[in-house]
């Protein structure tokens, strides 16, 4: 009797994984549509698996306590993950979206769109007199994080410090954190909740038109939450409606720098731009995973994953599936076809999704409109951080 084949392991830590992660994902995905990724923690590696599980109710996203601690300590970022929305499940989960999902509905994205453009040009206009920008430190970065802070209310002047504690926050979006970033972590933790619990205190006193002046609107009117879910959620819908979009963006542009017939191609046809948005979240996608904690013993290519383990939904592996996407290692500015599940789906869908399309599609039609977009040095993958993302995209513009 032939024994099974062992499934193939997976390794994130890889630095050749960590400078270009699709060619493991297709040997993994032939292999299987599973992987070990560690101790109780397996990968599903293909599109229709991935799909599947993003609707099953014997996966879950609220984790046994305990999780986190072991994941980024016991300290305030552990019980900052226990209370956002992205690790609750059913009643409590939808609760929770369905406020917080207030800043971020169509209608109110749709009137960003102006402000966007105005944006987009301000940013653009120093580099256009220079010559040459860093396209992620200039644009990237400060694009999608005063739109945010517009959304929620966050005042101008403490935009960079609130980027600067966010992004120490997003760092520990990972499996095991390092102890430095832990640290960091949870100093950012403490800060942002002082300040978005200090703003809330004003919006008491006086409302805006801002996140916040909604959400104590629903307060009041009987929705049950509590100050530090609000508090937190906040945090967390300030983090989730830029970080995504400033690695679209960064991703997105680094795609079209190497592939100039790409780049033509929408200058031609600017009427390409949204699906180009699209093309390049499914290419590079910013986020390459999300973790489901196993509710009930479920089956996968004859396997069946018992109660208690982690899957890992693969989802850089699934965008480049070839059962599903025609000739997924090309960059395609028009693919219509396109399912791509970088903002996940099911009840978790993300909530920026609209947003970050809107945002996406306003840069790359005027990035396309210039005359001059070159690369201007070797870019520079980010390296600490626990998504695909550019620490630096230097081009030359005019």
């Amino acid at each position: 009797m032939t024994a099974p084949a062992l499934t193939p392991r997976f390794d994130a830590l890889d630095p050749n994984v960590t400078e270009n992660p699709y060619p493991e994902y297709a040997r993994l995905r032939a292999a299987g549509p599973l992987c070990r990724i560690g101790p109780g923690s397996w990968g599903v590696t293909r599109f229709a698996d991935v799909t599947a599980l993003q609707h099953d109710p014997r996966l879950g996203s609220e984790f046994p306590d305990g999780y986190h601690q072991v994941s980024v300590g016991d300290g305030p970022a552990s019980a900052f993950f226990q209370r956002i929305m992205l690790y609750r499940d059913p009643p409590d989960h939808v609760r929770l979206r369905r406020l917080m999902s207030r800043a971020f509905s169509p209608a109110v994205v749709r009137q960003l769109r102006s402000y966007v453009a105005d944006l987009v040009d301000e940013l653009l206009e120093p580099a256009l007199v220079n010559g040459r920008m860093d396209l992620v430190t200039e644009l990237a970065y400060p694009l999608p994080v005063q739109v945010v802070c517009r959304l929620m209310g966050i005042p101008p002047e403490s935009t960079d410090e609130v980027r600067r504690h966010a992004m120490n926050l997003g760092r520990a979006f990972t499996a095991v954190v390092p102890e430095h970033a832990r640290t960091e972590a949870d100093v950012a933790v403490r800060w942002l909740r002082e300040h978005i619990g200090a703003l809330l205190d004003e919006r008491r006193a006086r409302r805006g038109d801002d996140l916040l002046s909604r959400l104590l609107d629903a307060e009041e009117s009987g929705d049950t939450l509590s100050h530090d879910e609000i508090v937190d959620n906040t945090v967390f819908s300030f983090f989730a409606g830029f970080e995504t979009t400033v690695h679209m963006i960064g991703t997105g542009t680094a795609a079209l720098l190497s592939h100039p017939d790409q780049l033509d191609r929408l200058r031609a046809d600017p009427s390409l731009v949204n699906t180009a948005v699209d093309e390049f979240l499914r290419w590079d996608a910013p986020i390459q995973g999300t973790a489901r904690y196993v509710r009930e013993p479920i089956e996968i290519g004859g396997r069946t994953v018992r109660r208690g383990r982690v899957l890992v939904l693969m989802v850089g592996a699934a965008n480049h599936d070839d059962l599903r996407f025609a000739h997924p290692d090309r960059l395609d500015v028009g693919r219509t076809d396109n399912p791509h599940l970088a903002f996940g789906g099911g009840a978790h869908l993300c909530l920026g999704a609209f947003l970050a399309r809107m945002e996406g599609a306003v840069v790359f039609d005027r990035l396309a409109r210039l005359a001059v977009l070159e690369p201007d040095g070797a870019t520079v993958r980010e390296r600490d951080t626990p998504f695909r993302a550019y620490a630096s995209v230097p081009v030359r513009v005019g």
